[in-house]
C-alpha cells in the first residue's frame, strides 16, 4: 500500500516546496499523479491527512540529510554538495518556517533545524574559525539559518549562491570575534 502512496506524496511534497500548503490542491496532485481524485481519497482521506504524511516523509528525508552531514569533513565543498543535492527538501523546510504559524509546521521546522545544526556544528565552527568560541558559533548559525530560509528560492539555491553565502558568513563571523576580543 505504501508504494502506491508515494506518487502521490512525491507530488505533494514537491508543490509544498514550492508553494507551500496553498499549493496542496487534490486535483493538481490527481493531475500530476495521473490518477482520480476518489484515488487521492481512498489513500488519504483528506488533506489534513496527506499534509501528515508529507511532514513524515520530510522527517524521514531529514534523517537522510543528516546522516550525509555527519559524514561531511568540510563545508566547502562537501557540505555545500549535500545541499544543492537536497534543494527540494530545503525549499520543503522553508516552507515550514514560513507558515510556523501552524502547530505542526513550527514543530517539524523546529525538529528538522535542531537537527540539521547538531550534525554540522563542528564543521561549521571550523569553517567560521571559531572552533574555540561555541557559543558564538551557535549564534551565527541560528542567525544564519533563519537569514538563510529568507533568501533561498528555487532559481537562487545553487552551489554558487551557497559558497558567496558562506563567505560573506565566514567574513561576518570575523568581525564578531575581533569585537568579541576587544
Amino acid at each position: 500500500m505504501e508504494d502506491l502512496k508515494q506518487p502521490w506524496i512525491n507530488a505533494g511534497y514537491e508543490l509544498f516546496a514550492k508553494y507551500g500548503p496553498d499549493g496542496l490542491k487534490v486535483e493538481v496532485i490527481s493531475r500530476i499523479v495521473g490518477k482520480s481524485k476518489s484515488s487521492f481519497y481512498h489513500h488519504f482521506a483528506d488533506l489534513e491527512v496527506f499534509t501528515a504524511f508529507l511532514l513524515r516523509y520530510h522527517l524521514d528525508q531529514s534523517e537522510i540529510i543528516v546522516h550525509k552531514e555527519k559524514q561531511c569533513k568540510n563545508v566547502v565543498p562537501e557540505l555545500l554538495h549535500v545541499l544543492v543535492e537536497h534543494k527540494q527538501d530545503l525549499l520543503f523546510n522553508r516552507q515550514l518556517r514560513v507558515h510556523r504559524d501552524v502547530k505542526e509546521f513550527a514543530d517539524c521546522f523546529q525538529k528538522t533545524s535542531d537537527e540539521v545544526g547538531a550534525a554540522v556544528l563542528d564543521i561549521w565552527a571550523e569553517a567560521l574559525g571559531l572552533e574555540d568560541n561555541s557559543h558564538l558559533v551557535l549564534m551565527i548559525l541560528k542567525l544564519s539559518l533563519e537569514n538563510f530560509y529568507l533568501q533561498i528560492t528555487e532559481k537562487t539555491l545553487t552551489y554558487e549562491w551557497l559558497e558567496r553565502y558562506v563567505k560573506d558568513l565566514q567574513a561576518m563571523a570575523q568581525e564578531f570575534n575581533k569585537m568579541a576580543v576587544r
